[in-house]
């Protein structure tokens, strides 16, 4: 019977070392962007005073904002649609273990890193120069969004599949269709599916911030508001997208539990 050598617990200077980078990097940080709590602690009264002028919230101000709601699901749900499409070609040429040209993965992992380094709301104000102000603008920028967020996830994933029905698929010779639709779709799809409603929840709450520079949905209705210094419209318009928010979580949890 061998003996196991005894396991080594892990070097204390590890910790220290980690713990006095981490201590160097916090007050680097703390100096270089200003931070004083002092001044917090005397803004406090200001943040209380925001507050009250925020509520109560007009419950009234509801109907108004049903339909601009709407738009933003809207633009949510085409726009994670088409960003989900776009993004499944790209998944399997940014995966290594699908992709062999390692030229072309890279190009393709290069040309992702672009369209994500690209803020929503820079994407937003691009296309509402071009094509106007309005939610098909929207829905374009949160097509480039959720391509981004789905395309880095799935194929993150995709590459810790099981590798031993891939193996086997490149074993009986099967061609790379046969490839990707016996070995890599039946073990990626339930994370991809995940990914998507995760996206799209997201989405919802991008698309009020899009708003703001005019790309269509509740974010156009919250900027006029704000603009006109209505806080308690305000208030109503945050209330109702936390609760289409928490139905959209709901139902999203769901239909991962049915569908994964």
């Amino acid at each position: 019977m061998t003996s196991r050598a005894p396991v080594k617990p892990p070097s204390k200077w590890g910790y220290t070392l980690a713990f006095v980078i981490l201590a160097v990097l916090y007050v680097i940080a703390y100096n270089d962007t200003d931070a004083d709590f002092v001044e917090l602690w005397e803004g406090l009264p200001n943040i209380g005073n925001m507050f009250a002028e925020l509520w109560p919230p007009d419950w009234a101000f509801f109907g108004t904002i049903i339909d601009p709601m709407l738009e933003t699901v809207k633009m949510a749900i085409l726009g994670t649609t088409f960003g989900a499409l776009l993004s499944i070609p790209v998944i399997l040429l940014s995966a290594r273990n699908v992709n062999a040209a390692k030229w072309l993965m890279y190009t393709t992992r290069t040309i992702l890193n672009v369209v994500r380094t690209v803020p929503e709301l820079l994407l937003a104000s691009l296309f509402v120069a071009v094509f106007g102000l309005g939610a098909f603008a929207g829905m374009l920028a949160l097509t480039f969004f959720s391509f981004g967020i789905i395309t880095k996830l799935a194929y993150e994933s995709v590459e810790t599949i099981d590798p031993g029905p891939l193996e086997a698929m490149t074993a009986v010779g099967a061609n790379k269709m046969q490839f990707i639709g016996f070995a890599v779709v039946p073990q990626a799809l339930p994370a991809f599916v995940a990914y998507v409603l995760y996206t799209f929840e997201v989405c919802v709450r991008a698309s009020a911030i899009l708003g703001l520079v005019g790309a269509g949905g509740i974010g156009m209705t919250l900027k006029t508001q704000l603009d006109n210094y209505q806080y308690t419209h305000v208030t109503s318009i945050i209330i109702f997208t936390l609760i289409i928010v928490i139905l959209i979580d709901s139902i999203s949890s769901a239909l991962r539990e049915k569908l994964l």
